[in-house]
């Protein structure tokens, strides 16, 4: 539980910056939706109110038990995790083609989310109780975890969720480089990932083949594949350096920008802001990343470290593809922009991230 002592060591200015990023998302999706004529879609932002209210309850949860009991059920909760991905995958919900939502009653979870939590609190576990950070790490040593990474991430694959399987291989990379593996088993480690790569090529779907060929010639298909990599730059350039004023965006209103309030928002909001506003936005983002980073290298244990750097990569991964894709540096996936884009279980989950790494650096201040 938080008592007085930890309530006085609550970092406000960390908090009220991710509030702050998630209310101004809220004008971004209504100004995304507006002018829509289906109701639906101008009550986005409504029930976006709701959610982040939920997130706010996941983050007070995550902040009143110690973050060291997830160190105690890691290995319970990752079990649950594959037995809610295993069950989605039979008995999921189909939207837009991807089995990846479990109905709850009136509401709609996207247990991926989750798992990318659950991945990094069992990964945080395994390495905080292996060996010392001393460059004494085999390829025998990361059987396990790259197995428990492996299994985690064909599981979400297979929905298919290409952009939350990318990010659940980046955070196991952003732990083998922090172990400080020994070189030579660092050298094949890479070596046997740059052989094996080609071969994704043959497991992805004929739509994801296409975004990665556009990727570098969008104008191959500029009204199929490349429309979304187009449309999404028009919009940011067309933003010039004041924006065009907020409700006054043309390729959002007139509705040309595909997935405007979800992947495609901070083309939106660059239109709307121009480079001021996206240059504030992207400073915010990074005193995030950097708080975040700051937390986890004054963490008081090994697990806080792992926990805290895991959770902060994958803001990071998410702020990073979202952005470059928008602007045509990465294929087009379905990663949202952390905070900024509509969602109920990204808000909850990025909330439920907040709330971890406060409660890390809040015991560390009473050590």
């Amino acid at each position: 539980m938080i008592n007085q002592r930890l309530a006085s060591n609550f970092n406000w200015l960390f908090f009220l910056i991710c509030l702050g990023i998630s209310i101004l998302g809220l004008e971004i999706i209504y100004s995304a939706n507006h002018a829509r004529p289906e109701a639906f879609f101008r009550g986005l932002y409504i029930k976006q109110i709701f959610w982040i209210g939920y997130g706010l309850v996941a983050m007070l949860i995550a902040l009143a038990l110690d973050y060291r009991w997830f160190n105690r059920y890691a290995y319970l909760i990752y079990f649950l995790t594959l037995l809610a991905l295993t069950y989605v995958l039979f008995y999921g919900v189909v939207v837009s083609g991807s089995r990846r939502w479990l109905h709850i009653g009136s509401i709609s979870i996207q247990v991926s989310e989750f798992a990318k939590v659950s991945l990094i609190i069992v990964l945080a576990k395994y390495f905080e109780s292996g060996k010392m950070m001393s460059g004494q790490y085999t390829l025998k040593d990361l059987l396990i975890p790259a197995l428990m990474t492996g299994v985690l991430g064909g599981l979400i694959v297979t929905q298919p969720d290409l952009g939350t399987t990318m990010m659940i291989f980046f955070i196991f990379l952003v732990f083998v480089v922090v172990i400080e593996m020994e070189t030579m088993t660092l050298i094949k480690l890479f070596s046997s990932g740059l052989l094996l790569a080609p071969a994704i090529w043959f497991f992805l779907k004929d739509y994801q083949k296409s975004r990665l060929l556009t990727l570098f010639n969008p104008e191959l298909d500029p009204l199929g594949a490349g429309y979304h990599s187009i449309q999404s730059k028009i919009a940011i350039g067309s933003g010039g350096f004041w924006g065009k004023g907020l409700l006054a965006g043309t390729q959002s209103r007139l509705n040309f920008l595909p997935e405007k309030h979800t992947d495609f928002i901070f083309s939106v909001f660059a239109e709307e802001t121009g480079f001021f506003g996206v240059a504030v936005l992207l400073s915010l983002f990074l005193f995030v990343i950097l708080k975040g980073l700051n937390i986890a290298f004054r963490a008081v244990d090994r697990f806080g470290f792992f926990l805290a750097l895991g959770l902060i990569s994958s803001i990071a991964f998410y702020i990073i593809f979202n952005v470059g894709m928008t602007i045509g540096l990465f294929p087009i996936t379905g990663i949202p922009l952390p905070l900024l884009s509509y969602g109920g279980s990204s808000i909850i989950t990025n909330f439920f991230a907040i709330g971890l790494l406060l409660n890390i650096e809040m015991r560390r201040a009473i050590h």
